[in-house]
């Protein structure tokens, strides 16, 4: 009798723990708090021109000026003369533009300290948004170019697919080292599910993760890894947006952390002062069939969470929920200035939502 009465305490005692914690990850997850306001039309673009998919942005050194990647007005640029990299001052007005021609899908997009804008191509082959960009020889490449739209390098072969060392598979973003070295995320869906290391002149240091179907939950492998970001100590962020999970590595590629409470990242952002901004635009979306059946995250919002990379494991310490009716895929891309508003890139409304801080907070106070 008394073993029974202190099994029946112990199983009541795990399922009140149980539903404490998951009351608790819920709770993490929604009482933080939000110290921003969504304001739209910031852009002021010429007439007939319109922003399509946003899939990058990214602060000029000179504090003056933003640079954003766009899909040319829709969610492609295959089959347009429109510029996808443009070049606006922090009141929205357009000062440069340039890029038409080059990209198809453009998907990854960095400023590197030297000023150098990074592009990665992001179909991957068997993708219906590769199809244009392969009938036109073009994709699965990176490419480097200087702030006045002429290309300086490129890695990967144009409209060639592959998982060699000189080959991509649709690469979904890009970060640049201060002493040159590459870091790629490959690739979209379906992509090569790797991230790979090149020296400054391209030369291929190493991969972690790999292959066309290598989709894994396991430790240091991937799926879809849609986006990488390195902070002030040389670390590298993955978007293992496919396993709801934010993977971390040192230079050699080792891996440091796993973390899963930053939702479903899709785009990242790392700003100066080592705030790590995730964009979550596909949580709680049932995802069923290839590559996998476990992307849904159910129970979790779609929004922009925020922590501190100073700290112990990045707890979020500010979430900005999805503002709107939810009308399929949201907010994938994002950059914040140095005044510490944020640009976020919405995929199914094509649009740039423009979060400004509008009460005290610890983290916009360190801008």
């Amino acid at each position: 009798m008394h073993f029974v009465l202190r099994l029946a305490t112990a199983l009541t005692l795990g399922c009140l723990v149980w539903f404490v914690s998951a009351d608790l990850s819920v709770s993490a997850q929604s009482s933080t708090t939000n110290p921003y306001r969504a304001t739209f039309g910031w852009e002021q673009l010429p007439e007939g021109r319109v922003l399509g998919t946003v899939s990058g942005v990214f602060p000029d050194p000179d504090g003056r000026h933003l640079w954003i990647l766009d899909r040319c007005g829709a969610n492609e640029c295959a089959g347009t003369d429109l510029d996808p990299i443009m070049k606006f001052d922090l009141e929205g007005n357009l000062v440069d533009s340039f890029g038409a021609g080059l990209f198809a899908f453009p998907h990854g997009f960095f400023l590197d300290h030297e000023g150098f804008l990074w592009v990665t191509e992001g179909g991957s082959h068997g993708d219906s948004r590769a199809v244009a960009g392969e009938a036109m020889g073009i994709g699965h490449q990176v490419l480097k170019l200087n702030q006045q739209g002429d290309v300086v390098m490129r890695l990967g072969e144009a409209g060639v697919w592959g998982d060699g060392p000189n080959h991509f598979n649709g690469p979904s973003g890009v970060v640049v080292a201060r002493n040159g070295d590459i870091w790629v995320s490959d690739g979209h869906r379906g992509g090569n599910n790797r991230i790979v290391k090149f020296s400054a002149d391209g030369t291929f240091l190493l991969e972690v993760g790999g292959g066309v179907g290598s989709e894994s939950k396991e430790a240091a492998r991937f799926s879809d890894p849609h986006d990488i970001k390195m902070d002030s100590q040389g670390r590298i962020y993955v978007a293992d947006r496919g396993n709801s999970r934010i993977q971390v590595f040192n230079q050699e590629g080792e891996l440091l952390y796993i973390w899963t409470h930053y939702g479903k990242p899709s785009g990242l952002f790392i700003d100066r002062n080592d705030i790590l901004y995730a964009g979550d635009g596909l949580s709680g979306m049932v995802r069923t069939g290839p590559p996998d059946n476990w992307r849904s995250n159910l129970g979790w919002e779609k929004g922009i969470r925020i922590g501190d990379l100073k700290t112990e494991q990045a707890w979020v310490t500010h979430f900005i929920p999805q503002h709107d009716e939810d009308v399929g895929a949201g907010i994938e891309f994002l950059g914040v200035d140095f005044d510490g508003n944020i640009y976020a890139g919405e995929v199914s409304r094509r649009r740039l939502v423009r979060y400004v801080p509008h009460r005290p907070s610890e983290l916009i106070r360190t801008q």
